[in-house]
């Protein structure tokens, strides 16, 4: 009898919460609580503190960098080249060499992966670094920069295109691979399409796998072109300027953003 009659009375109790369920709409008995927080209206984001904290930010680094003025290393490459679009986080030099043409490009991007690597990871590759490579011995180790993936891209007038993926770090080009294209026009493509054409083409072997002569005879023929000790020294000079300018930039547009 107890039995009975404490079911009655649950089966009563759940009833009218089933009955109330019943006739609210699917949607809204299906929609996520943590959507149904997000639709609802909330008080206006003042958004004063955090558009000081970037003016600060942004007068710090006014300060501390001339930007304004062009650095003397960058005026020195300008006759060969440089395409700086602003906001591009790439830069391309260009240069002619008798009937060649060679476009080297690198990203900034690649200053904050570093920056995001491990202290200790970091450390490891700074020992490792200048083990072997294109151009002059290797800095000190209290001296170690970032290291830059460059992609240099030579063509001929006759056709044809060949493309070298290197790093560029303290003064020196250390090459991984060398890819060969019968149409130049597919090794300069920058579009996705390009990308996509690119995977599917056999890339050559890896650099160090060649013949250590053919390895030095390729040395050879690049700093013959420019790519060399000099060139390794500069594009992490480049990338830094280019990262700051765009850091102000960036500080600029949405501090701008924000007070809008």
């Amino acid at each position: 009898m107890l039995s009975r009659t404490l079911c009655r009375a649950a089966t009563a109790a759940v009833r009218p919460a089933l009955a109330r369920a019943a006739v609210r709409p699917a949607a809204a008995r299906a929609l996520p609580s943590t959507l149904r927080t997000f639709s609802t209206s909330f008080a206006r984001f003042e958004p004063t503190a955090l558009s000081t904290k970037l003016g600060e930010e942004l007068q710090f680094e006014r300060d501390n960098a001339d930007l304004a003025a062009e650095p003397d290393f960058l005026a020195a490459f300008k006759a060969e080249g440089v395409v700086d679009e602003e906001g591009s986080d790439e830069i391309v030099l260009t240069r002619t060499f008798g009937s060649e043409q060679i476009r080297l490009i690198f990203s900034i991007s690649d200053l904050d992966a570093e920056q995001d690597l491990p202290e200790a990871f970091q450390d490891e590759e700074a020992a490792d670094a200048g083990s072997g490579g294109l151009g002059d011995e290797a800095v000190g180790a209290s001296e170690t920069s970032f290291p830059l993936e460059t992609s240099i891209t030579i063509t001929k007038p006759s056709g044809g295109a060949m493309t070298i993926d290197a790093i560029a770090q303290d003064g020196l080009f250390t090459i991984n691979n060398i890819a060969f294209y019968p149409d130049a026009d597919l090794a300069l493509g920058m579009s996705s399409e390009d990308d996509w054409k690119r995977q599917g083409l056999y890339m050559g072997p890896a650099f160090d796998n060649l013949d250590e002569g053919v390895q030095s005879e390729f040395e050879t023929y690049l700093e013959e072109r420019g790519v060399n000790s000099a060139l390794a020294l500069f594009i992490p000079d480049l990338a830094e300027w280019k990262e700051q300018k765009e850091y102000v930039r960036w500080l600029e547009g949405t501090k701008t953003f924000l007070e809008q």
